[in-house]
């Protein structure tokens, strides 16, 4: 089950409305991320995304940190108590981090994360997946010479190293390089589910995953901005 944690932290300096905003936001999160996942890896965890947004008046800085086993609560709030206060150090001697107040949220993926290293996909060994195979001419279960293209292919996740995966499938196993794979994508079973008797928290995290808290903290929420990837 993800668990997800916030903290928010207001820096009280002033806004920050010099420059073109798409670039200032790229800035921003070139400068976190050079602080953050040092932070993150010295507590035996893996920076898996850093963003930056708006939202009214200030910064969103979302965090996504994860681990083999998973992520618990305790741990995210822990991670997010030591990434605050490395930006509150890195700027008593460096300046702005992020300039004018911001909003810390520190979580761990939503089963809606693509998969796209070989870290994602070890850690969701038995879960059913689809995935784009690149210029696949024959896919298991298939027969008959097809021409070379894209497929799109959904098996479980039997196996996975630094080399490729292991896929079961309708028509039998199979392994693939990750160099042959798009991003894979988990496919929530909601009759396995039942089965495993898991709790239904982790259907919800494709939706929780990139939530802003609806606080008095954050205004005027139609300035919106895309975010910087």
């Amino acid at each position: 089950m993800t668990q997800r944690g916030r903290a928010t932290r207001p820096t009280g300096r002033p806004r920050d409305t010099a420059g073109p905003r798409g670039g200032d936001l790229a800035a921003r999160r070139t400068r976190l991320r050079a602080v953050i996942e040092p932070v993150v890896n010295d507590a035996g965890y893996d920076l898996e995304d850093l963003s930056v947004s708006r939202a009214g008046r200030r910064h969103v800085v979302r965090v996504l940190v994860d681990t083999d086993g998973g992520i618990d609560l305790d741990a995210v709030a822990d991670v997010s108590r030591a990434v605050s206060a490395a930006l509150d150090a890195a700027e008593e001697t460096g300046g702005d981090i992020v300039s004018g107040e911001y909003q810390l949220e520190v979580s761990s993926p939503g089963v809606d994360r693509p998969l796209t290293l070989p870290r994602h996909w070890r850690r969701n060994v038995g879960r059913l997946v689809k995935v784009t195979v690149r210029g696949a001419a024959t896919l298991p279960g298939q027969r008959g010479e097809q021409p070379a293209g894209d497929r799109q292919l959904t098996g479980r996740v039997v196996a996975a190293d630094d080399e490729g995966v292991h896929l079961e499938t309708d028509g039998g196993r199979a392994a693939w390089a990750y160099a042959q794979l798009g991003p894979g994508r988990v496919q929530v079973e909601f009759t396995r589910l039942a089965e495993l008797g898991e709790p239904d928290d982790e259907i919800d995290d494709a939706d929780d995953s990139d939530e802003i808290d609806d606080s008095d903290d954050i205004d005027d929420e139609d300035d919106v901005e895309d975010e910087e990837r």
